[in-house]
């Protein structure tokens, strides 16, 4: 998933980031509201995490924004403030879930994961097909049974490979998804992480090339 950490205190920031991108998420970091907004501006996020009391534009207007602009991107609110009052006004802007400082990350990651799946079209917890079956809570992915390792970007590619159902995914797309804004879009790097999946996954190929168009697993 493409996910957006907006923090002010920087050096929390880089430590959530790196935690959900171990989870094998693409994760952009903004550090106030403004900056937050300049990038949702540009990006398709599947969630925001985002702390209430920013400089420069309050997570508050941050999300009066989001739900103003029909954005399917979830958010979690980030607050040191823990009384109902707080969570009620939070939940009442839009925000879809909370989580009062001090938080742990494993939680943290937990939640994203849980709205990450409602930020789309349902999907079940465990995705299935043409023999694969994929697992993100375990990241886990098994190919007709067998245990096939695979590196972050390969998994978040794959996922959404499958996430698509038989659809054709364009290598924007993979892109948007599965690396962070400072990804060079004009690299092969979409490209090179396809082969190194149909690799790992073996024979007979199971992802393939429309040309003109993306990547798609029949």
């Amino acid at each position: 998933m493409r996910v957006l950490v907006v923090e002010d205190e920087p050096m929390l920031a880089d430590a959530m980031a790196e935690w959900l991108r171990e989870e094998t998420h693409a994760v952009d970091t903004a550090h106030d509201g403004a900056a937050a907004l300049e990038r949702i501006a540009v990006n398709d996020y599947d969630v925001i995490v985002l702390d209430r009391d920013l400089p420069r534009v309050h997570g508050d207007d941050v999300c009066r924004e989001l739900v103003g602009s029909e954005s399917a991107a979830r958010v979690l609110m980030l607050t040191a403030a823990a009384e109902i009052d707080d969570r009620v006004a939070g939940l009442s802007l839009g925000a879809d879930d909370y989580l009062t400082k001090p938080f742990a990350f494993p939680e943290l990651a937990a939640r994203v994961q849980a709205l990450g799946r409602r930020a789309r079209p349902a999907v079940p917890p465990v995705l299935r097909r043409a023999g694969i079956t994929l697992d993100p809570a375990r990241r886990e992915v098994f190919r007709d049974g067998r245990y096939v390792p695979l590196s972050k970007k390969e998994f978040a590619v794959l996922t959404e490979l499958l996430r698509a159902d038989g659809a054709v995914v364009s290598a924007e797309h993979l892109l948007e998804k599965a690396w962070d804004e400072h990804a060079d879009p004009f690299t092969g790097v979409v490209r090179l992480t396809v082969l190194k999946l149909r690799r790992k996954l073996g024979d007979p190929p199971v992802v393939g090339t429309v040309p003109g168009s993306g990547y798609r697993i029949a």
